[in-house]
């Protein structure tokens, strides 16, 4: 399958201001491209480009003022195939864990497994241990907390989310990380490309999208409470502890945002994109 990626983002910017940019798709998915991913800017403008510590491939650049367009639009080839899956794998001690999953374990910004270990405990500590509990927090969630864009602020935690029960696709994630993390399951916050591969249309405008990932067994699992269903074409772009970690763009300054389009879309094989005559 392949799915045609991109964004129109643009920004009023008032004064030089600093940004940085996770725009690109992640590391791990570079040999599915089949054109170039390349932040592109109007007016043109020099990028610095780096790996972060969660080995997220970022953009450094420092925005004019007036209006400030970030655009890009690539062809990645994906499986198909939906989510992947294993109902036995098992939860990980933590002193067998790999190091560098262990700083998934603790609270961050937006997660306070401090503050909510003893609501875990509680909720799923009697559920039996691997994939099974992971989905069981995932299906409280979903059942829990209600959806709606109006419930969206920025400040808003995992220990917010549980009090109110109301949540945008990223609280659902962060309270789900929360409570996995509070059970010694590193959970770590995903942000990305989904569209409506093999499932209705949403007729709100498209977004780029959170989940989040396990390690449960021996790597890496995609979960996802908002919608709480294995879905086709997801496309990693950045991990970190939480969104603060993974902000799209992050603005050392003022910069209003006038403008915001993302494409995700299934396409047929284009010719020559892929290598065909």
């Amino acid at each position: 399958m392949l799915i045609r990626l991109g964004y129109d983002i643009e920004f009023e910017v008032p004064a030089t201001v600093p940004i940085v940019a996770l725009l690109n798709v992640h590391a791990s998915r570079l040999n599915d491209l089949r054109e170039p991913d390349e932040l592109r800017t109007e007016p043109a403008i020099e990028l610095e480009e780096y790996v972060d510590s969660f080995g997220n491939r970022c953009c450094r650049l420092l925005a004019p003022p007036g209006k400030l367009r970030l655009w890009n639009s690539t062809l990645i080839e994906d499986s198909g195939q939906p989510d992947a899956q294993n109902l036995t794998a098992r939860e990980v001690p933590v002193e067998e864990l790999p190091p560098e999953t262990l700083r998934f374990l603790i609270p961050s910004r937006y997660c306070e497994v401090d503050l909510l270990s003893n609501t875990a405990v509680e909720l799923f500590g009697g559920i039996s241990p691997g994939w099974q509990r992971v989905q069981a927090i995932c299906d409280w969630v979903h059942e829990k907390v209600t959806f709606g864009y109006a419930f969206a602020r920025p400040t808003k935690t995992a220990l917010d989310v549980y009090t109110e029960r109301l949540g945008v696709c990223r609280d659902f994630q962060h309270l789900a990380v929360s409570f996995c993390r509070s059970l010694n399951i590193p959970a770590r916050y995903v942000t990305g490309y989904l569209g409506d591969i093999g499932v209705p249309p949403n007729p709100a405008p498209m977004d780029f999208s959170a989940w989040f990932e396990v390690f449960l067994e021996d790597r890496w699992w995609a979960f996802d409470a908002r919608f709480n269903e294995r879905r086709i074409g997801r496309v990693l772009m950045a991990v970190g502890r939480d969104a603060a970690d993974v902000a799209i763009t992050t603005s050392f300054g003022s910069a209003r945002l006038t403008k915001f389009q993302v494409t995700a879309d299934e396409v047929k094989e284009e010719r020559g994109a892929a290598g065909n005559k």
